[in-house]
């Protein structure tokens, strides 16, 4: 299929009121050399930098979901099958605790803040993923766990894309480095712009080559939680290419860009609808990618330098938040980063060895990086960073013979620990407690509408904010309060 051809059929699937005709024309953008896998780079960065920081969100999601007795909520107190193996070591901030296994961001408390009673009602993995990656309690009439629907609540990700203002001509909202897939090649609900319609679904980063069974942080850190036989690893991180195509140099973009100006001239008569102008900013963008060379090297990252790549790592957790940081840097408001696919953080077997050697270790690297990057760069006061999944663990250690050697913990959407900083959040604090054995809120609840509440106040969106459905009927986007003691 010819190149305009094939983007006239990517614009028509976004913008469906386009005729054909309308859409070839429009779709002249395939003049610029890019295929359909450039479309596809066109949807993930769009720009330059900005002269001054603007409000920002780093949402990072552990899907499987983080034990909370192994991580930042250690009860050294409770019997032996509550408590684990891992020991608690102090902080930076006296009074505070967390795991041994987390040594950099112990150094790095007076930069965060925990919340230790974040509680919903699902223990279900698609509904937790749906939940916390929404931030609705509820869910939505008709909800399936085996599939994404178009009666979704919209993902944060959707809804900050939605009613945050483009700067740079970047998305406001990408996700990386991959969508949340089971290794059944189940799609986790949640992530999209569900009732929002599809023309809102968030940018999607696709640098992971899915790997039904590949977990962690390969390259460096791959395991595989029921320690099947190992294999070569399969799996690489592959951001974007935004190069020009082979043989297509400088000059030849600037020819191309100035046939394109005539055939503007002839779409001067076409109807000026929203689809249309939606689409020139694609094509701005497409422009953009080319000849920005900053924004290019913001995708980049496993060629960035020996030191910076010894500070994150060079593994996917590394270059994941490497890229988070350098697209909010670029202008992006709200980067969801999923630190693990098939659901990584699912730690029924096994738990112990899997979370001290292959998934703590690069977690804390990383995102110990990520807040000093933030810091050093003037970017932490105006850049909230999130990190939870989609419930927390039992408190009970149990185990499944057949399939585990070692003990882990089930799933528990009772209660987790979500981490917070930047973004105004004063660092070395604690929001809320759970009980003895870390089962349910002892203090201070909070909800994951009260987390999403926290999101948006820091993108800047007043308690009135609304977003617009296709029949420009008002959506409340705030659920609840946000959360009152971080800051």
């Amino acid at each position: 299929m010819p190149v305009c051809a094939a983007a006239a059929q990517s614009v028509l699937a976004l913008h469906p009121r386009l005729s054909r005709r309308s859409a070839l024309q429009a779709g002249a953008i395939g003049l610029l050399g890019l295929g359909t896998n450039h479309v596809a780079a066109l949807r993930t960065a769009q720009g330059a930098t900005t002269e001054a920081p603007a409000r920002a969100v780093i949402y990072i999601f552990l899907s499987g979901g983080l034990a909370q007795h192994d991580s930042f909520d250690l009860k050294p107190a409770a019997p032996d099958k509550i408590r684990g193996e891992f020991n608690a070591i102090a902080t930076n901030t006296p009074g505070i605790e967390i795991c041994e296994h987390l040594p950099q961001l112990a150094q790095r408390s007076h930069l965060w803040s925990l919340v230790r009673s974040l509680t919903h009602s699902s223990n279900d993995h698609s509904a937790g993923h749906h939940i916390m990656l929404t931030g609705r309690s509820d869910i939505p009439p008709g909800f399936d766990p085996s599939k994404p629907k178009p009666t979704d609540w919209p993902s944060l990700a959707a809804i900050a894309g939605a009613v945050t203002p483009a700067r740079n001509n970047l998305p406001p909202a990408v996700v990386l480095p991959e969508r949340l897939v089971h290794f059944s090649t189940r799609v986790i609900p949640g992530q999209f712009a569900g009732v929002m319609g599809r023309r809102r679904d968030p940018w999607f980063v696709e640098a992971s080559q899915f790997d039904p069974l590949a977990y962690g942080a390969y390259p460096e850190y791959e395991f595989d939680h029921q320690e099947r036989p190992r294999r070569p690893v399969r799996t690489r991180f592959q951001a974007p290419s935004l190069s020009l195509p082979d043989g297509f140099g400088s000059q030849r973009l600037a020819s191309r860009l100035e046939l394109l100006g005539l055939i503007d001239a002839q779409r001067r008569d076409l109807e000026r609808n929203v689809q249309v102008e939606q689409f020139d900013q694609y094509r701005t963008g497409a422009v953009a990618l080319l000849t920005n060379a900053r924004i290019r090297a913001a995708f980049d990252v496993a060629e960035a330098g020996e030191d910076v790549l010894d500070r994150y790592g060079r593994n996917a957790f590394g270059w994941s938040l490497l890229m988070a940081r350098r697209l909010v840097e670029a202008g992006v408001n709200l980067v969801q980063v999923n630190l693990g696919n098939n659901e990584t953080w699912d730690t029924h077997g096994n738990a112990f060895p899997h979370l001290k050697n292959y998934l703590f270790p690069p977690t804390d690297r990383a995102l110990s990086a990520l807040l000093d990057d933030l810091q050093q760069r003037g970017l932490l006061d105006s850049t909230l960073v999130v990190m939870a999944g989609e419930f927390g663990r039992t408190p009970r250690i149990s185990q499944l013979p057949q399939f585990y050697k070692l003990p882990g913990r089930d799933h528990w959407g009772a209660v987790q620990t979500v981490f917070f900083a930047g973004g105004g959040v004063k660092g070395g604090r604690v929001v809320g407690s759970s009980d003895k054995i870390g089962a349910y809120p002892a203090a201070d609840p909070q909800t994951p509408d009260n987390m999403a509440a926290t999101i948006y106040r820091a993108l800047g969106l007043p308690a009135t904010a609304s977003w617009k459905d296709d029949l420009n009927r008002p959506h409340q986007i705030y659920s609840a309060d946000p959360i009152a003691g971080l800051s």
